[in-house]
């Protein structure tokens, strides 16, 4: 016969803590596997060729095992496109150490613009691309991402204004503006609108180009200090 002891009790209690980290442990390593190989998927063929099947036969398993982990196609994309941010902001971090707001402005459009050339499939994802937006309706959430990067925009157009830089009232308009600006130049030139339109000259150079010509117009702006 048996007899549970305090020694038998806790050695129990260890195995199962271990069994169940183990088991976790498991599902975040099957949730990451899923995500990598629907990234690798992604970026090789596109938004139209991935799906469900194709990721469980990348990393061979059944379609049934996605399931588990997300709903559908567009979750998937949904956290690709949180991926994508992810990899944005750590862009954008060398603008902590960029004092002045003005250059720190235009850093950040610096940034923007060359991470959405240098990674054209994952900035259709994430700014253009309506799937991830139907997963959060799905989901009833909102678009954190988009929300926290474009407080970040707010908040540096507003130490522009503080440090006398701009007399524009409306910080949200003036980043919605500028936002505007980047985002469709880069649209443009990922979606090859530029082709046929622009000058064989500057089609090369255009995006460099129109975001001088942008700059121009903000220094115009200024305030003579």
């Amino acid at each position: 016969m048996f007899i549970l002891t305090p020694l038998s009790i806790f050695a129990s209690l260890i195995i199962d803590m271990g069994i169940t980290e183990r088991k976790e442990k498991e599902k975040k390593d099957l949730h990451k596997l899923i995500l990598q190989a629907a990234m690798e998927t992604f970026l090789d063929k596109g938004y139209e060729d991935i799906s469900i099947r194709t990721i469980a036969e990348k990393i061979e398993y059944s379609p049934t095992t996605i399931y588990l982990y997300f709903k559908d196609k567009d979750s998937i994309l949904l956290a690709l496109h949180q991926e994508g941010f992810r990899l944005m902001n750590t862009k954008m971090q060398v603008l902590e150490y960029i004092s002045d707001p003005f250059d720190r402005l235009k850093a950040m459009g610096r940034i923007y613009i060359d991470f959405a050339l240098e990674n054209s499939k994952l900035y259709d994802l994430m700014f253009i691309r309506q799937a991830p937006m139907k997963a959060l309706e799905f989901e009833d959430e909102d678009w954190k991402e988009g929300m926290i990067a474009f407080e970040g925009l707010k908040s540096a157009v507003q130490e522009c204004v503080n440090a006398g830089y701009f007399t524009f009232k409306d910080i949200e308009a003036t980043a919605f503006l500028i936002w505007a600006s980047m985002h469709g130049m880069c649209a443009l030139q990922i979606g090859q609108r530029c082709i046929g339109v622009i000058s064989e000259e500057n089609r090369t150079t255009i995006i460099q180009k129109g975001f001088q010509s942008f700059l121009e117009l903000l220094e115009c702006s200024k305030q003579k200090k």
